[in-house]
């Protein structure tokens, strides 16, 4: 009998050598060269911090429910790339870089939810959805349905 393994089917980012502006799968980068898990972590930080002045590791754990060893490899990661700092007591502050990835990957996934549930899809499944979509929608399209959608009076933002 042979091993069935999970196909995977989210698409791989060979982005590392490529810098901001450059162009990349008829895309222009305009996102950092960190991986989708990476965006996701600064993400959380970034929502769980509008909840409270110090998020911790633990409060990581229980948002994206992963293992405190998974948060704790990716936190030394963003640490040690400068993505991220953490305090003596705990606390984890996004650092400038940190901070435009996240808040550009939250724009991201707050526009791709709107339309989801716009053109009526389950709120739940369109924030599934739009998590994954986050990372992949091009600048143009993305600016182009951000148009749109403060044409419409969808966005809550700028």
């Amino acid at each position: 009998m042979r091993n069935k393994r999970k196909i995977s089917w989210t698409p791989h980012r060979p982005t590392d050598r490529i810098t901001t502006g450059e162009h990349f799968a008829g895309k222009v980068v305009v996102m950092s060269q960190v991986s989708d898990s990476a965006e996701n972590y600064l993400e959380s930080i970034y929502v769980l911090r509008k909840k409270s002045d110090c998020v911790r590791s633990i409060d990581i754990v229980r948002f994206l429910g992963f293992s405190k060893p998974s948060v704790s490899i990716a936190m030394r990661k963003l640490r040690e790339s400068g993505h991220i700092k953490v305090s003596d007591k705990g606390c984890i502050t996004l650092l400038p870089k940190g901070e435009a990835i996240a808040e550009e990957t939250y724009k991201r996934h707050v526009l791709m939810r709107s339309f989801l549930v716009h053109i009526g899809v389950n709120p739940d499944t369109a924030d599934e959805d739009a998590c994954k979509m986050e990372h992949v929608i091009s600048k143009e399209t993305f600016e182009a349905m951000q148009e749109y959608a403060k044409n419409i009076g969808l966005l809550p933002f700028k």
